[in-house]
């Protein structure tokens, strides 16, 4: 063990020399030479290494570096194929860290195309220069007519559909920091998530058609339809009439099926009452099919189409049936109840831990305070609420500190004190008397006696006082509060329903928003994920892996080298090659008749021949919007926009264009998805060598 000991100090000290051998002994390079062979027998002959690997490395031939390197500035932009390249060889290898793999010996070969690589990055930074966006032709009022061209962050990736694999062959953005905008980030890209909804929508068609496309007309008209299924009736319906039961036709017939685009209506969704309304207001009082509307992108019939997806799996969760609304007798209601209860009233602690995090527990107090009228008899309770077990002088020096003396003249505070104490009132009937949140005055006791608390300490402690505080809610009176809550839940678990859908497609989050605006976007995406899904398509309804690293070689050169190169995974279908076909004939569509027309005949061969360009547009305008009585506008912060088209190209590649202003500047610019599509557009003759090849 010591010997073993002793070489590996020999190894440090010879490895320090060969970093820096202006700071040690060692300089003479024969007789570094020498060292290093003395130090690789000493090696061998303590049993670290083999006597093999000893003669090997006896062999080589030491470049020593007598001055450091200097160190260049980083360029995040030129890296991101690298820093892509080298993230997959950390989860490949099984690295903790880039220094470790830092230290191998390794050369990688991958299925980037370097020049298309190279081109495409220097094309998204030169739009950083106004002159080459006018250029361009970017000048335009759905482009970039506003703001400062060099705020805008575009990134691109392009893949290749192969037997085996889809293989990436560049990605890239103009984002000078090391944060990959494909895939390390969760955007609101719009009108794409139509994409995902239409797709969801066939698939229950074609879940309808393998349950009842088998049933004479008898059996149709006996088919139990829940309230609310408008997709089942219109199935069975469709299936009753019709002469040809085979799958494809239902499906054409259920992208011909019509929806009002009428913004006027109110939907009750996520929670409570809202509006949506379309990009051009001329189709507000249109008819479509939701053929025409994915082309076209109409936000209000995608609104619809999602009301009825929910509509769908509204009873078919566990648990849930229309009894529950239809019988207030119920027994499940009243677990739905506390189950909101619990759910609604964790929401509510999490916003007061976070609005009191970092503040004293005098502080605390005095912001709850300020937000109220400061009477005596409620700062009364809110003192005793949350210091019940404070003394009279503490009470009375707080109040006298707190209200003014006028008001204080004729109040007796020992009564005050009595009255309000802590076993005079529920923890409803305090939030009440105080005006606060009874669960906020629960947390600020809390807090009292546990400072140090976290909120998963605070969830873990309050199910008891969330029960409590919504114990109004469980009375039989309130049959209609009760109605709109259970809901509000059974919504939410038909959004997991669509979740576990779209997660089979590789949506990239752990859950949905549950509203129908998740349609139109609002619960967000990446453009590495939207372009999975397009390769999805294009492979027909197989998801095939994605891969960056062809192969890679130890030590090259080397007695010890070794190469290890990519076996072929399998593929797994996750969408029939019925809808991956008429969805992909859609996305052509889109090109060909609507938002994506910018894009028609871009890519064309040397011979005439044009490559047909599919795809889906999306806008996302984001904004933080306040309102007040009467539906109001109070106030409004933008968040950021994006411009988003996630596209094919023939029948071997496919990919995403985003551009992308984040913060408060978004609201200087006025771009639609017409700039992605415009991007695609200018970087045909790049991506041509590609294609022709």
């Amino acid at each position: 063990m010591r010997q073993r000991a002793r070489a590996y100090r020999e190894v440090l000290s010879l490895f320090l020399a060969l970093r820096e051998p202006s700071r040690h002994l060692v300089k003479d390079r024969a007789a570094l030479a020498s060292e290093t062979n003395r130090y690789l027998r000493a090696l061998a002959s303590a049993g670290v290494i083999s006597d093999r690997l000893r003669d090997c490395a006896l062999q080589q031939r030491v470049k020593v570096q007598l001055k450091p390197a200097l160190a260049r500035p980083e360029d995040f932009v030129s890296n991101k194929a690298a820093d892509e390249v080298r993230t997959q060889l950390l989860a490949t290898l099984g690295l903790k860290d880039t220094y470790t793999l830092d230290q191998l010996d390794l050369t990688v070969k991958t299925t980037i195309d370097q020049g298309i690589q190279q081109a495409v990055t220097r094309f998204l930074r030169s739009l950083a220069d106004p002159q080459v966006v006018e250029k361009e032709g970017l000048k335009d009022d759905q482009l970039l007519a506003g703001g400062d061209p060099s705020k805008v962050i575009y990134s691109f990736a392009l893949y290749e559909r192969q037997p085996d694999a889809n293989v990436l062959r560049a990605e890239t953005d103009n984002f000078d920091q090391p944060l990959n905008i494909n895939q390390g980030t969760r955007l609101q890209l719009g009108s794409t998530a139509k994409l995902r909804t239409l797709i969801t929508y066939l698939q229950i068609a074609e879940e309808l058609h393998q349950q009842n496309a088998g049933l004479s007309p008898l059996q149709l008209q006996a088919v139990a339809v829940l309230p609310g299924d408008n997709l089942t009736r219109w199935a069975v319906d469709y299936l009753a009439r019709t002469s040809d039961r085979t799958l494809l036709p239902m499906l054409e017939a259920a992208l011909d099926r019509k929806y009002s685009a009428n913004p006027g209506e109110a939907f009750f969704t996520a929670g409570g009452l809202h509006s949506f309304g379309n990009f051009d207001r001329s189709e507000d009082s249109e008819v479509l099919t939701v053929r025409e509307a994915f082309e076209n992108s109409v936000n209000l019939v995608f609104i619809r189409l999602m009301r009825d997806i929910e509509g769908y799996y509204l009873y078919r969760v566990p648990g849930a049936s229309p009894a529950l609304l239809a019988d207030p007798n119920n027994p499940a209601r009243r677990r739905y109840l506390e189950r909101f209860a619990d759910v609604e009233g964790s929401l509510f602690l999490s916003r007061f831990y976070d609005r009191h995090q970092g503040q004293s527990a005098d502080q605390a107090l005095d912001s709850v305070v300020r937000s109220v009228l400061a009477t005596p008899w409620r700062l009364a309770v809110i003192f005793r609420s949350t210091r019940p077990q404070a003394s009279f002088e503490s009470f009375s020096t707080y109040l006298k500190t707190h209200v003014p003396p006028a008001t204080l003249q004729d109040q007796d505070l020992s009564k005050l004190y009595e009255k309000y104490g802590p076993d005079k009132y529920n923890l409803c009937d305090r939030g009440y008397l105080a005006r606060v949140h009874p669960l906020e005055l629960w947390l600020l006791n809390y807090r009292e006696q546990h400072p140090r608390a976290t909120l998963s300490e605070v969830l873990a402690n309050s199910g008891s006082q969330r029960q409590e505080v919504y114990s109004w809610l469980f009375k039989t009176s309130r049959e209609h509060a009760q109605d709109e809550r259970i809901r509000i839940l059974l919504e939410v678990d038909s959004f997991h329903e669509i979740w576990k859908a779209w997660k089979r497609l590789g949506y990239p989050f752990d859950s949905l928003v549950p509203s129908y605006a998740t349609s139109i976007g609002v619960s967000g995406d990446t453009p590495q994920a939207l372009a999975e899904l397009a390769g999805i398509i294009l492979n027909g309804g197989m998801r095939r892996p994605t891969i960056s690293i062809q192969d890679m070689d130890f030590a090259h050169n080397t007695p010890v080298e070794t190469v290890v190169r990519r076996q072929p995974a399998a593929a797994e279908r996750v969408l029939s090659p019925e809808i991956a076909n008429l969805v992909r004939l859609e996305m052509i569509g889109v090109v060909r008749n609507g938002t994506g027309r910018r894009a028609l005949n871009a890519f064309v061969l040397p011979d005439g021949a044009v490559i047909p360009v599919g795809g889906k547009t999306g806008t996302g305008d984001n904004r933080f919007k306040a309102f007040g009585p009467g539906r109001a506008l109070v106030s409004e912060r933008p968040v950021n926009r994006t411009a988003t088209f996630v596209f094919i190209l023939g029948d071997r590649f496919f990919g995403a264009v985003t551009a992308f202003v984040p913060g408060s500047g978004a609201s200087g610019y006025g771009f639609t998805s017409a700039l992605a599509v415009q991007i695609l557009k200018d970087l045909a003759p790049t991506l041509m060598p590609l294609m022709r090849g």
